[in-house]
């Protein structure tokens, strides 16, 4: 049987998948970039904070942390360049008590060890003039923090992969994957089409470890089974969503599973708390109203002024975790498979 050859294909059509699309895609290599969703970025690119961190929290010499803190330079400098929506809000880490502050001493350490620029550490009256709604005895301030308009990052990406001459299939669950000597029997489940792809390259997001299984990889062997994290998120009411100017976290526990319940704005200055963490089986996009309470209990300490009634259910994502729930800190896994057979 003669199969159609393309000489790239990535499955996924999020912001990883499309940004390594935006670079591989050129004249003369024939790329194909497979998504399941009627269109791009529909599920963890486009349901999460938009935030563009520093790489405070990770551990030295880590992927996150090496790829957090360069790509928060080269993500602003891509936002300017392309008149991407975005702004650099600044970020305060804000310790309610001495026990939280000993914490900011130990993240301002960490950032800086991964190379995070402007990091301090101001006292209560100096949080007070940055920030007068906030309460509490300490911050952490990063004012390379900020935000961006994720879809239109993702529409630049979809725009200079095609341009380039990349082809996006949209309705197109891969369902198999054969290694041959000419690269990969890619099978997608739609009109029962298969083709050869020379490379392969999984950013499938939530399904990547389905899709690591299906080409031969023993998932749970490896460690890449993932776990899906679910993280909800409250809006706050116009009266009260603009009485901050910057994103205020809480000092982060120790399971390292999320940073807490935050405060975020979107680029039109609107107030949002969120996410929680709570481990899923399933993935399921709805908030449960009955989370307003835990969520208003969370902020409360940070922001006095905020009441229950001022929060309205909005979003909800799920984040694809190797950690499973009472484990410690997964890094990524960016990998080239040689080792188990598949070039």
């Amino acid at each position: 049987m003669a199969y159609e050859k393309v000489d790239v294909t990535i499955i996924g059509a999020g912001v990883i998948g499309l940004a390594v699309a935006a670079e591989v895609a050129e004249e003369g290599r024939k790329t194909y970039i497979l998504e399941k969703n009627i269109r791009f970025g529909m599920e963890t690119s486009s349901r999460n904070s938009e935030v563009i961190h520093a790489g405070i929290y990770y551990p030295r010499n880590s992927l996150k942390a090496e790829t957090c803190v360069l790509g928060n330079i080269l993500l602003y400098n891509l936002a300017e360049t392309q008149a991407i929506a975005h702004k650099k809000t600044g970020k305060l880490i804000v310790a309610t008590d001495a026990t939280e502050e000993k914490v900011l001493e130990e993240l301002i350490e960490r950032g800086i060890q991964n190379g995070v620029g402007g990091l301090v550490i101001l006292s209560r009256e100096e949080l007070k003039q940055l920030e007068p709604k906030v309460r509490g005895v300490a911050a952490l301030l990063s004012p390379s923090t900020g935000i961006i308009d994720s879809h239109a990052l993702m529409r630049y990406l979809v725009s200079k992969s095609q341009g380039r001459g990349a082809v996006i299939s949209y309705i197109s669950k891969v369902i198999g994957i054969e290694k041959v000597s000419e690269g990969y029997i890619v099978a997608i489940e739609e009109e029962n089409f298969s083709f050869v792809t020379r490379v392969l390259i999984n950013c499938a997001g939530l399904n990547s470890d389905r899709i690591a299984e299906i080409a031969g990889v023993n998932v749970d062997k490896v460690g890449y089974r993932l776990h899906y994290c679910k993280g909800e998120y409250f809006s706050v009411s116009d009266s009260k969503g603009r009485l901050i100017r910057r994103l205020i976290y809480p000092v982060p526990q120790s399971d390292d599973t999320g940073l807490g319940v935050h405060v975020t704005l979107n680029l039109q200055g609107e107030m949002r708390l969120g996410p929680n963490t709570r481990y899923v089986d399933e993935i399921d996009y709805g908030v449960d109203e009955s989370q307003r309470q835990p969520f208003y209990e969370a902020v409360v300490k940070l922001l006095p002024f905020i009441q229950p009634d001022d929060l309205q259910p909005e979003i909800a994502g799920i984040r694809p975790k190797l950690q499973e729930p009472g484990t410690g800190f997964r890094d990524f896994v960016i990998h080239h498979e040689a080792d188990k057979g598949l070039e």
